[in-house]
């Protein structure tokens, strides 16, 4: 993990006393809400639907134990007693009081945390792959240019202030495991005939209303480049961006707009940047740099790279446990070192929300990874927590220790292995709820066996059409739309992630007019149901699903559909890919206008899509 340096934490705690400052002067009256709220927008602070919501940041999902501790402690003394990841590896809180929003900027600073551009109109956490600097199929590790990025973008003053939020996902691996197609820039690692490293640049990625694949607008860049050419982007988004109308403020906007003329203006700035600018070469990325950086994500010392082989350590499994050899298969990775594993801890349960966790849950976590992960973990995309670093001769004990602390359920990639957002229960933005409808899915499908005989599925839910829980790349997509003040939900079937078992990127389509709460466990079945009765041999339910369109899947949700559909229902439920800009409003719901007067809104939490590793090497 990279280690912070005096620099480093001297700024998070000036950052915190200069937070401290803003907040007094706010509680006492000399700052107004509406001075106050980019400052502390700024510093991941929403006000959600019932309290205060603070974003943490987890950069690229890399997480120590003592820093899980910490989470845990402010989880108990701020909050109630747990808090939620998020799909872009970040951890929400929900219910601090903006009191005591000071001293837990203080508490994160002491372990080297803050919420530093988790909100705001600015480049946002950078995202990665879970398996980074571990996975077998890695061309480069890609955690020294996230961090790299990250120190460049924090609080670099020519992008405080961009038309709208961005976010940035970098891959090194041959598979594509952060979905960098439904990113604002997604890079994703390659190298060349003469085995340079460089990547290839997707622009304009996004989900919301309008939900679209990013345009690749360089087949390969060298990574020397990287700073000079992100920058390039973002002073064309943020010279030519949308600010007078927030529906159309992203930059997958202005690409679909310019299309052609986007890469051109990029690569003008580009060599502006390079040939006239005052010192602009100085930001080419040197070999030292890069090494520099690099250094502090050598593996965890300690570890074992003679460790006996996986596979040989799973020869030699009990063949009665059958929860055990389930739970190899499922929720264990294949690592570049072949003594090393990969663990997922699944977070998925029935009785908690999707990515909840309980301070004593993020305890019993922090004491598995300093026991058999050198005191490492990662967040993942599907709001689980991986252990990055096992040794395969200790997974048997593991497995023991994890099942005692639940977090042993074998459903990764599976039906259960859902992602939801918070939806109306919490975000002000929600037009419904996502935990109630996933928790009656998960209660539907409690045996093992027919989950694994259904196999790989994402299953995505998204309180609203801001599309947090990213429906739109779920193989089944589920939307919270509003009626009449009612709870409706929209189905789509067909989408994609960009990975291997996902599929390939893209948005799935609408099967149809919305249905009531209760109806739709129902309609998850049946489209399950179809699934299982015409598939081929070997057939993953994606596949299927692209193969025979939307339409069956249409008829399989309306036969079991018991409320009416009306014209006027119909139309409540209108697809995010054809409705007006100017009627956005009128989709996203009764909540549209909290935060806006800033041009900036108080977004739900953040999700980013979902991702497996499937650990066939297990199967």
């Amino acid at each position: 993990m990279y280690q912070y340096t005096d620099f480093d934490r001297r700024f998070i705690r000036a950052r915190a006393a200069q937070y401290r400052d803003q907040l007094e002067r706010h509680l006492a009256g000399s700052l107004s809400d509406e001075e106050f709220k980019p400052l502390r927008l700024q510093n991941g602070w929403y006000i959600q639907r019932h309290a205060p919501m603070l974003r943490v940041a987890i950069p690229y999902g890399a997480l120590a134990s003592q820093q899980l501790r910490a989470l845990a402690d402010i989880a108990e003394e701020y909050d109630r007693g747990y808090g939620h990841f998020t799909t872009r590896q970040n951890l929400q809180y929900n219910w601090i009081a903006l009191a005591d929003s000071a001293d837990v900027m203080d508490r994160l600073a002491a372990v080297d945390m803050h919420g530093i551009q988790t909100s705001g109109n600015c480049v946002r956490n950078i995202s990665s792959d879970v398996f980074a600097g571990i996975a077998p199929d890695e061309i480069v590790d890609p955690r020294p240019f996230c961090e790299i990025l990250r120190q460049w973008s924090t609080l670099h003053p020519e992008f405080a202030y961009l038309p709208r939020k961005f976010k940035i996902a970098v891959s090194g691996a041959r598979e594509d495991r952060v979905a960098a197609g439904w990113y604002d820039i997604g890079l994703q690692a390659l190298s060349d005939e003469h085995g340079q490293i460089g990547f290839r640049v997707q622009v304009g990625g996004g989900m919301g209303r309008t939900p679209m694949i990013g345009d690749v607008i360089r087949d390969f860049l060298p990574w020397q480049q990287l700073l000079v050419y992100v920058e390039a982007i973002l002073r064309v988004y943020n010279s030519y961006g949308r600010r007078d109308n927030i529906w159309k403020a992203r930059i997958k906007m202005l690409v679909k707009a310019e299309g052609a003329r986007f890469t051109a203006a990029v690569e003008r700035e580009f060599a502006d940047i390079l040939q006239r600018d005052l010192g602009g070469a100085a930001h080419l990325i040197t070999l030292h740099e890069l090494n520099r950086v690099a250094s502090q994500f050598a593996p965890p010392h300690g570890v074992r790279l003679d460790a006996p082989d996986a596979i040989a350590a799973l020869a030699t499994a009990p063949a009665h446990e059958t929860a055990y050899r389930r739970w190899l298969q499922r929720n264990v990775h294949t690592h570049r070192i072949p003594g090393l594993c990969a663990v997922t801890l699944s977070l998925k349960r029935a009785g908690q929300a999707p990515g909840d966790v309980t301070a004593q849950q993020m305890r019993a976590a922090a004491d598995l990874a300093d026991r058999y992960s050198h005191g490492e973990l990662r967040v993942s995309h599907e709001q689980n927590l991986v252990l990055p670093w096992v040794s395969a001769d200790a997974l048997h004990a593991l497995w023991r220790d994890a099942r005692e602390a639940s977090f042993a359920t074998p459903n990764i990639g599976l039906l259960t292995d859902m992602i939801a957002c918070p939806g109306g229960d919490f975000c002000s933005l929600a037009n419904a709820r996502s935990i109630p409808i996933a928790a009656a899915i998960t209660e539907r499908y409690t045996d093992l066996d027919e989950l694994f005989d259904i196999g790989d599925i994402d299953l995505n839910i998204s309180g609203c059409i801001n599309s947090c829980g990213h429906h739109h790349s779920g193989h089944i997509g589920i939307l919270g739309v509003d009626k009449d003040g009612a709870e409706w939900y929209q189905i789509t079937v067909g989408g994609g992630d960009g990975s291997e078992v996902g599929g390939a990127a893209s948005p799935g389509k609408i099967i149809g007019p919305s249905f009531a709460a209760e109806e739709v466990p129902d309609v998850v079945e049946a489209m399950i149901a179809l699934y299982l009765q015409q598939r081929q041999p070997g057939e993953l339910f994606i596949t299927f699903a692209r193969r025979v369109g939307a339409q069956p899947f249409k008829a399989a949700a309306d036969a079991v559909r018991r409320a009416a559909a009306t014209q006027e229902h119909s139309q409540a439920a209108v697809s995010p890919l054809t409705v007006p800009e100017e009627d956005a409003k009128a989709v996203a719901g009764r909540a549209v206008a909290h935060e806006l007067p800033q041009g900036q809104r108080a977004d739900p939490p953040s999700m980013g899509v979902k991702k497996i590793w499937d650990g066939s090497a297990f199967s």
